[in-house]
């Protein structure tokens, strides 16, 4: 069971999701690309086995930070429902945030040109005396604004 459907309150319902855009997957795809483009290349000898060394750790390197975004990915709920905004991260640590609808003021939404390109950007919320941020890396943040906008 998902935290957003545990947190439900009668008559409310879900209206859009918003979940984590895949490129946060980039970064070590590139590093795990070079990294066994230079373990493949390395010479045999005592440079080489530097390179190799190097490689490995890179590897490594490369393979945590694709399980750390795939745990941000699939531990991240973004749900409006037609009460409330709900922000929930973390696997073994959670941090949630809740705002009610009657609350928001506006939604901010940030794209770089390469998040306009791949339809990705952050969602800052802003409220009556607080707000939600860190909505990072949010695959079609346009939609999501537009239905916490629209009531």
């Amino acid at each position: 069971m998902s935290y957003v459907t545990s947190v439900l309150q009668p008559d409310e319902k879900v209206i859009a999701t918003g979940r984590v855009h895949w490129i946060i997957y980039v970064r070590g795809i590139i590093v795990l690309v070079v990294a066994l483009l230079i373990y493949a290349v390395a010479p045999d000898g005592g440079a080489g086995s530097v390179l190799r060394v190097v490689a490995i750790l890179g590897i490594l390197v490369a393979l945590y930070d694709l399980l750390r975004a795939w745990i941000n990915q699939v531990t991240t709920e973004v749900a409006v429902t037609n009460k409330r905004v709900i922000k929930k991260r973390g696997l073994i640590w959670r941090e949630t945030a809740e705002m009610n609808m009657d609350k928001v003021e506006s939604a901010l939404v940030e794209q770089s040109l390469l998040g306009r390109l791949l339809n990705y950007g952050s969602i800052v919320i802003r409220g009556t005396g607080s707000g939600i941020e860190g909505l990072n890396h949010i695959a079609k943040p346009l939609d999501l604004r537009s239905a916490i906008l629209v009531r």
